[in-house]
């Protein structure tokens, strides 16, 4: 019974070990960014339409991110996590691709990166993780910014544990 009672207790614990595995932030956004990364690099080719709104279309490889959500699907599904890419437009970022709910339970698409630490951040070139609030819901999260072949920001990777 003793030693029942202990391989019980070891598997609660491993499961423990892996459950804050997969809540890690730092290796979630490294997963996104890595899953995206893996599609081509990054570029930005002309624009398109996102929630009713002409924003640059950014893409991986031939893919066009913009509208298309199997990547942060993915991410959810492997991570219980939000995800999202920003595209850069202007000053902003706009989500062109989350599986972020509005309260109305629509995907935030079209909404923009807040005037947060997590833009002051990525505005400079730099990751952020952190408490952040996304459309009015606490987060543990990274943002790392999204660069073309010339170095140039041209959007932002973000991935989020609810609090």
């Amino acid at each position: 019974m003793n030693s029942t009672l202990r391989a019980c207790a070891a598997a609660a614990g491993l499961t423990l070990s892996l459950a804050a595995a997969a809540y890690d932030p730092k290796a979630t956004i490294a997963d996104l960014d890595e899953r995206l990364a893996k599609i081509g690099a990054p570029t930005i080719q002309g624009t398109d339409s996102v929630a009713g709104k002409t924003v640059p279309a950014i893409y991986f490889g031939d893919r066009k991110i913009n509208n298309n959500y199997d990547v942060v699907d993915s991410v959810r599904k492997a991570h219980n996590a939000t995800a999202t890419v920003f595209v850069k437009d202007g000053d902003e970022f706009v989500r062109v691709s989350t599986n972020v709910l509005t309260p109305e339970g629509k995907r935030g698409i079209g909404t923009q990166l807040a005037r947060n630490a997590a833009y002051e951040s990525v505005s400079k070139g730099q990751q952020y993780c952190g408490p952040i609030d996304v459309l009015g819901t606490a987060y543990d999260s990274c943002y790392n910014p999204i660069r073309d072949a010339g170095g140039k920001i041209i959007g932002v990777s973000y991935i989020g544990h609810k609090k």
